[in-house]
């Protein structure tokens, strides 16, 4: 029942498809590694540079704006190069643009050089992620939830990798090999990428003089990815503080709750293209919506830690596969420029979601500011039936 549209031109044998999706996987694993490696690597950095809270806060949200700067841009690099080279380009430089931030000598080095790490990263996102696209319909079957899931495995595997190396060997040996290892990787992978098929029906064939516009379905289903990546912002950022400061759990037992919504959404998306086979892409994304709706419900109205981990955990369960999902339509329907736009609209979810609530939770607590995810789950369940309309009928006037 899987919404995807089959494609005959250009074949390849199923051996080769199925080596570019192995390789892919490998791509997004990396980039999973390489930014849970900077990220059990801050406070080192933050105290070799002597930084306040506000000044560690500056310089993460440099590797933000430069992803938003980036990922418009990536959508006309992949229609002209193909989303195969990009990817191959910037999955290695991506990985060599861990060095810098780790060697920056001061506070304004430091935040050009996680800029240019953003861009870098937001440009290899909506590369790999149109490459899996190609993929997808090389193949005839969903795998964006799959390789979406060894994203997240890459970001288990980079902090288990930190928990081993940090304190005990220097700051730059831990990055310094994970940037060879990564690297070595990452450029092998990029081999077996395939080129994008040509006669794409939302690509058109012959050039125009026109930039392609933001069209409604495009923007619909940037605001859906918006909504799922607040939500799932959410949960990352706030998911521990909930269970301290508003359940009462002390030292690790307070990272219960995001080690439950970690864990179910890993799994959900390891299994979650078997779930979009079988009940298609609209389900899949609106069913999702209403589990995390109804885990968040669950984890803040009853106020308990095992109501509220199994709660974190059915929100993690049904994000898994929102935003890997809704990347996949966006590429099926608008190619690499509609990923390109779905994603820059999404990120700014990831980026603004977690710092509105915590504005809110400042005036009426965080279970009410914890709310908002939980509305935005909803209308994600809400809307995405007018947005796979507009995609269906983005379908039926590019077969005309």
């Amino acid at each position: 029942m899987t919404d995807l549209p089959l494609s005959s031109t250009a074949p390849v044998s199923l051996h080769r498809a199925e080596a570019a999706r192995r390789a892919l996987g490998t791509v997004f694993l990396v980039n999973g590694t390489l930014f849970a490696t900077w990220a059990v690597n801050i406070p080192g950095v933050r105290d070799r540079l002597g930084l306040t809270a506000a000044q560690v806060g500056l310089a993460l949200l440099a590797v933000g704006l430069g992803s938003l700067v980036s990922m418009p841009l990536t959508g006309g690099w992949t229609a002209r190069f193909g989303s195969d080279r990009v990817t191959r380009v910037a999955v290695v430089l991506s990985m060599l643009a861990l060095l810098p931030p780790i060697l920056a000598p001061n506070l304004l080095t430091l935040v050009l050089a996680l800029a240019l790490l953003g861009a870098l990263n937001g440009a290899l996102d909506v590369a790999m992620n149109a490459q899996g696209v190609t993929v997808e319909r090389r193949l005839g079957r969903p795998i964006m939830s799959r390789l979406h899931a060894y994203f997240s495995l890459g970001g288990v595997t980079g902090a288990l990798l930190g928990t081993l190396l940090v304190g005990r060997v220097p700051l730059l040996v831990h990055a310094g090999l994970v940037v060879a290892v990564t690297t070595l990787a990452g450029f092998l992978a990029g081999r077996w990428l395939l080129p994008d098929l040509t006669g794409h029906p939302a690509e058109p064939q012959a050039p125009s003089r026109a930039r392609p516009g933001l069209s409604a379905a495009a923007l619909l289903l940037g605001g859906l990815c918006f909504l799922g990546m607040l939500a799932e912002g959410a949960n990352y950022d706030w998911a521990t503080l909930y269970f301290r400061d508003v359940l009462g759990l002390a030292g690790g037992n307070a990272g219960i709750g995001y080690a439950a919504f970690v864990a179910a959404m890993t799994l959900g998306r390891w299994f979650g293209d078997r779930v979009r086979t079988r009940l298609g892409d609209e389900v899949t994304v609106r069913g999702g919506a209403l589990l995390t709706a109804a885990g968040l419900a669950l984890a803040l109205l009853v106020r308990d830690p095992l109501p509220a981990t199994l709660g974190f955990a059915l929100s993690g369960l049904g994000l898994s596969n929102v935003v890997p999902v809704l990347y996949g339509t966006a590429g099926h329907a608008l190619a690499g420029r509609g990923i390109a736009q779905v994603a820059t609209i999404g990120y700014a979810g990831f980026l603004l979601g977690p710092p509105v609530i915590g504005f809110i939770a400042g005036r009426v607590g965080l279970p009410a500011a914890l709310g908002v995810a939980l509305a935005g789950a909803a209308l994600v369940a809400g809307l995405g039936g007018r947005a796979f309309a507009l995609v269906r009928e983005k379908r039926r006037a590019s077969a005309v």
